[in-house]
C-alpha cells in the first residue's frame, strides 16, 4: 500500500489550477493557429489572431488567459494502492483550489448557495469527480470551467428511435442557437449514452481530449469529423463575427445506456478550453 500525505494533493492542485488558467494545451493552440492561416473572412482571421496574442502574452507573464477564471472541476484518477494520510481528500482538493485561486490571483467566481448568491472568496468548493482504478498512481486533471460557455450547454433525453443523424443534428443545433455567447470558436465535448448524469459527465470529460485526438472507434470518429464541418458552415466565426472557424473540435464519449434511452450532453466549451494534468 502506497501512504500519500493529503498535504501534496493541495500542493498539486494549487500548481494546476494556475496553470490552466494561464497555459492553454500546446495542442489547442496550434489548432488555434491553423485555424487562423486557413481563415478566409478577414475579420475572423483578425481575431484568430487577437486569440494568439492573448494566450502568448499570457503564457509569456503568468496572467490569466481569461477574466473568468472558472469553476474549478477536479477529476481525481486513484489507485486502490494508494491511501491517502494526515486529513480528508475533499477537504486537501479544496485546500488547494483556493491556495492555487488565492496565490495565484486568480478571479474567485463561486458562491455557496445558487439562490442567495454569497462569494466563498476561494474560488471553493470544486466540483470533484473520483475514479478508482487498478494501481498505486494518482493522476489529477484541473479543468476550470467558465460558464459564458457553460450555460450554453444541453442535455436532451431522446429514445432508442432517434437515429445518428438526429444526434447530429441536435449537437449542430445547440452550437448554432449559442451563436456567440460561448466564446467561439469552441470546443464541443459530447457524452451519448449512459443516464441523466453520466451522458453530462461524459460531455465534461470530452472536453479534457487532447483537440489533436479524435475518438479511437472510427463510427465516432467519423460522427465527430461531419459534426464540425457542419458547425463550421454555420457562419457564426470567431467571437460570433462570421467566417469559417466556429468550432475548433468536436469530442464524442460514448457510454453503455438502458434499452429504452438514448441520453445526449453537450457540454460546450469556449477558445479556452483550459485543463492541466499532474501526477503524484
Amino acid at each position: 500500500m502506497r501512504q500519500i500525505p493529503v498535504s501534496q494533493l493541495t500542493q498539486l492542485v494549487a500548481r494546476l489550477c494556475v496553470e490552466a488558467n494561464t497555459h492553454l494545451p500546446e495542442d489547442l493552440k496550434d489548432c488555434i493557429r491553423r485555424a487562423k492561416a486557413a481563415e478566409t473572412a478577414p475579420l475572423a482571421q483578425s481575431i484568430l489572431g487577437d486569440l494568439e496574442e492573448n494566450f502568448t502574452f499570457a503564457g509569456e507573464r503568468g496572467l490569466p488567459i481569461c477574466q473568468d477564471t472558472g469553476m474549478a472541476v477536479v477529476f481525481l484518477t486513484l489507485g486502490q494502492e494508494v491511501h491517502f494520510t494526515g486529513g480528508d481528500v475533499t477537504q486537501a482538493v479544496n485546500a488547494g483550489v483556493a491556495k492555487g485561486y488565492l496565490e495565484g490571483h486568480l478571479r474567485c467566481s463561486v458562491v455557496a448557495d445558487p439562490l442567495r448568491r454569497v462569494n466563498t472568496d476561494d474560488n471553493t468548493p470544486a466540483v470533484l469527480h473520483v475514479k478508482l482504478v487498478p494501481g498505486d498512481q494518482v493522476t489529477v486533471t484541473v479543468a476550470p470551467k467558465g460558464f459564458g460557455s457553460e450555460n450554453m450547454s444541453r442535455t436532451r433525453m431522446f429514445t432508442p428511435a432517434a437515429t445518428q443523424g438526429d444526434i447530429e443534428d441536435f449537437v449542430v443545433d445547440c452550437v448554432r442557437l449559442a451563436g456567440s455567447n460561448p466564446c467561439p470558436p469552441v470546443v464541443v465535448g459530447v457524452g451519448l449514452g449512459g443516464d441523466f448524469e453520466s451522458c453530462a459527465l461524459a460531455a465534461k470529460e470530452a472536453l479534457c481530449r487532447p483537440v489533436s485526438v479524435h475518438s479511437g472507434d472510427p463510427y465516432y470518429a467519423d460522427m465527430e469529423a461531419r459534426i464540425l464541418e457542419r458547425l463550421n458552415a454555420l457562419d457564426v466565426g470567431p467571437q460570433g463575427f462570421g467566417g469559417r472557424t466556429t468550432a475548433l473540435a468536436v469530442a464524442i464519449e460514448p457510454r453503455p445506456t438502458h434499452i429504452a434511452g438514448l441520453p445526449c450532453a453537450v457540454n460546450m466549451g469556449c477558445h479556452v478550453t483550459r485543463h492541466a494534468q499532474g501526477a503524484l
